[in-house]
Protein backbone atom coordinates (compact mmCIF):
# COMPACT_ATOMS: atom_id res chain seq x y z
CA UNK A 1 0.00 0.00 0.00
CA UNK A 2 2.87 2.36 0.82
CA UNK A 3 4.48 1.81 -2.58
CA UNK A 4 1.20 2.38 -4.42
CA UNK A 5 0.52 5.55 -2.45
CA UNK A 6 4.03 6.83 -3.12
CA UNK A 7 3.70 6.06 -6.84
CA UNK A 8 0.38 7.93 -7.05
CA UNK A 9 1.84 10.87 -5.12
CA UNK A 10 4.76 11.02 -7.56
CA UNK A 11 2.36 10.95 -10.51
CA UNK A 12 0.44 13.82 -8.90
CA UNK A 13 3.63 15.78 -8.29
CA UNK A 14 4.76 15.35 -11.90
CA UNK A 15 1.32 16.38 -13.12
CA UNK A 16 1.39 19.52 -10.93
CA UNK A 17 4.87 20.28 -12.23
CA UNK A 18 3.59 20.10 -15.78
CA UNK A 19 0.67 22.36 -14.88
CA UNK A 20 2.99 24.85 -13.18
CA UNK A 21 5.67 24.97 -15.86
CA UNK A 22 3.71 24.38 -19.05
CA UNK A 23 0.01 24.83 -18.17
CA UNK A 24 -0.52 21.24 -19.30
CA UNK A 25 -2.63 18.85 -17.22
CA UNK A 26 -1.47 15.40 -18.34
CA UNK A 27 -4.03 13.47 -16.29
CA UNK A 28 -6.91 15.51 -17.71
CA UNK A 29 -5.48 15.20 -21.22
CA UNK A 30 -5.21 11.41 -20.99
CA UNK A 31 -8.56 10.81 -19.31
CA UNK A 32 -10.82 13.29 -21.10
CA UNK A 33 -10.64 16.64 -19.33
CA UNK A 34 -10.69 17.83 -15.74
CA UNK A 35 -14.41 17.24 -15.30
CA UNK A 36 -14.44 13.73 -16.81
CA UNK A 37 -15.38 11.07 -14.26
CA UNK A 38 -12.17 9.06 -14.81
CA UNK A 39 -10.01 12.17 -14.33
CA UNK A 40 -11.85 13.02 -11.13
CA UNK A 41 -11.29 9.48 -9.86
CA UNK A 42 -7.56 9.72 -10.62
CA UNK A 43 -7.36 13.12 -8.92
CA UNK A 44 -9.19 11.73 -5.87
CA UNK A 45 -6.87 8.70 -5.69
CA UNK A 46 -3.82 10.95 -5.92
CA UNK A 47 -5.23 13.09 -3.10
CA UNK A 48 -5.86 10.03 -0.92
CA UNK A 49 -2.38 8.76 -1.71
CA UNK A 50 -0.93 12.08 -0.57
CA UNK A 51 -2.76 11.78 2.73
CA UNK A 52 -1.50 8.21 3.13
CA UNK A 53 2.06 9.40 2.48
CA UNK A 54 1.76 11.78 5.43
CA UNK A 55 1.54 8.69 7.64
CA UNK A 56 4.87 7.52 6.18
CA UNK A 57 6.57 10.47 7.84
CA UNK A 58 5.39 9.46 11.27
CA UNK A 59 5.84 5.71 10.84
CA UNK A 60 9.41 6.07 9.56
CA UNK A 61 10.27 8.24 12.56
CA UNK A 62 8.77 5.70 14.96
CA UNK A 63 10.58 2.80 13.29
CA UNK A 64 13.92 4.59 13.64
CA UNK A 65 13.31 5.33 17.33
CA UNK A 66 12.32 1.77 18.21
CA UNK A 67 15.31 0.26 16.40
CA UNK A 68 17.80 2.29 18.45
CA UNK A 69 16.04 1.79 21.80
Amino acid sequence: MDTLALLLAIIGAVNWGLVGFFRFDLVAWIFGGQTAMLSRIIFALVGLAGLWCVTLLFRKGQDARTEHA
